[in-house]
């Protein structure tokens, strides 16, 4: 005797059927960001994502490169859009600065992807390999990007000489800050969850615009 097959579990065989590795990544980011990398499970991923755990396997090997993959899905590839404005963009390099932070925010620091810093520092020392890979394809590109934003600006004569290595780090630091809060000690602090982040980029935009700005040429006798 044929059983006619229920709305609810026809829906999820037309899911499981339909399934993108775009619909993977994103179930893997919100346990990986919820759950750490360690206790994420790959059957844990599957049911997020409503497809089985051999479909996983489909598209990803293995945990780690379902992990690399959420990475360059989410935080590579802005990357590399924001090091080819750079190449081209033909205005002030304040205003470069300014773009990257407010791209930045909007597209990570307002997501579920400002949870992988987070991530990355807590479980760095027990997985090598990935703390390696996320250096090498998130941190060092990053600060390569906006070092290259200061050098443009000392080209021009827009920013004073300063280190742009140095200069990366100190713009970086304070918007990692702004993600660890959110996703670790924000939850246990009243009106911590409040902080404006667009008031503290801001915020630090006018201060970078003082500390870089190029002194003015001395007048001539």
């Amino acid at each position: 005797m044929n059983h006619p097959i229920s709305p609810r579990a026809e829906r999820r065989w037309a899911r499981r059927k339909d399934a993108r590795p775009e619909e993977i990544t994103a179930a893997a980011l919100e346990l990986f960001v919820e759950r750490g990398y360690a206790s994420t499970r790959l059957e844990d991923v599957a049911a997020r994502a409503g497809v089985s755990k051999g479909t996983v396997y489909l598209y990803f090997a293995n945990k780690e490169e379902l992990f690399k993959a959420v990475v360059r899905e989410g935080l590579v590839s802005p990357l590399l859009e924001m090091r080819e404005l750079v190449e081209r963009f033909e205005g002030p390099s304040m205003e470069l600065l300014r773009m990257l932070m407010s791209g930045w925010w909007s597209r990570i620091g307002s997501t579920r992807l400002a949870g992988i810093p987070k991530l990355m520092i807590a479980e760095a020392r027990n997985f090598p390999e990935i703390a390696r890979f996320y250096v090498e394809e998130v941190v060092e590109p990053g600060q390569r990007t906006i070092a290259r934003i200061v050098e443009r600006g000392i080209e021009r004569g827009e920013f004073r000489p300063v280190d742009p290595q140095e200069a990366a780090m100190l713009i970086s630091a304070p918007m990692l800050v702004i993600m660890l809060w959110r996703h670790s000690l924000a939850c246990c602090v009243p009106g911590g969850s409040d902080i404006d982040p667009q008031s503290l980029i801001k915020a630090q935009l006018e201060a970078l615009s003082r500390a870089l700005a190029a002194e003015p040429a001395p007048e001539a006798k």
